[in-house]
């Protein structure tokens, strides 16, 4: 099968999680790009920046014209998390790649895991102190510049209930935050990114673009649980298989 129609299905997939499921969907895209196309790991964590960055900027727009984007509260959140993103996409390149293959099959496995648990309430948290909200944003920027993931599984719910988003507000606010830290950490891996194989990339992204709304309209079909539960087992699956790739 040719790199065109790997990448174009591939991408399709990512981007019926993605509109599916809201968070999570991205991590579908490294391994993906690591075990069907081909790409080494530091080269799959750069394109999935773009696939992420692309979709969740389109994406955006869209909760955008909804009014369920709080820009504030997003821009400030992610201010938090633009530097350690910046370095984290400039040291990512340099890290061993059973090291980043190994780290990733940990996030993969967190996320279905999260997916796993009951959902928690939907209404807002109570408002956290500066201190943490710079915290936790911090902590999602490195997580998105080292790995290449966008983090909606983590940034939903730190929107809710440590900024006090209630839940509709958290899912748009968090395209802002993924969109604004992928991007710089893609800005900081300009280095390598000549490397990718954008041939392959292209096709992925627009794919994943189209995916998302094959995706929405999915979700409002089918049961959420339902969605969560098959996905989260074909990202333990995904995270057992990268795990063993890494160690052995």
């Amino acid at each position: 099968m040719s790199v065109l129609f790997l990448a174009l299905g591939a991408g399709a997939v990512t981007g019926l999680a993605l509109g599916a499921l809201g968070g999570g969907g991205s991590v579908l895209a490294v391994p993906a790009l690591i075990y069907l196309l081909g790409f080494t790991p530091a080269a799959a964590t750069t394109a999935s920046l773009v696939v992420v960055t692309v979709t969740s900027a389109t994406a955006l727009g869209a909760h955008a014209r909804e009014g369920t984007v709080r820009w504030r509260a997003g821009a400030l959140f992610a201010a938090a998390g633009l530097v350690p993103a910046a370095v984290g996409g400039a040291v990512s390149r340099d890290l061993p790649a059973a090291l980043l293959t190994g780290a990733f099959a940990v996030l993969a496995a967190l996320a279905a895991l999260r997916m796993l648990r009951p959902s928690a309430a939907e209404g807002p948290g109570a408002p956290a102190r500066t201190s943490r909200v710079a915290g936790v944003g911090a902590g999602l920027g490195a997580v998105t510049g080292v790995l290449g993931v966008g983090g909606g599984f983590l940034a939903v719910p730190a929107l809710v209930n440590v900024v006090g988003l209630r839940m509709r507000a958290a899912v748009g606010t968090s395209l802002l935050v993924i969109t604004l830290n992928s991007a710089t950490a893609l800005a900081a891996r300009t280095g390598s990114a000549m490397s990718v194989d954008w041939s392959a990339v292209g096709p992925f992204a627009a794919a994943a673009v189209l995916g998302a709304w094959d995706g929405k309209r999915l979700a409002s079909r089918l049961s959420a649980g339902s969605l969560q539960r098959v996905f989260a087992y074909a990202l333990l699956a995904v995270a057992a298989l990268m795990l063993a790739d890494a160690v052995l």
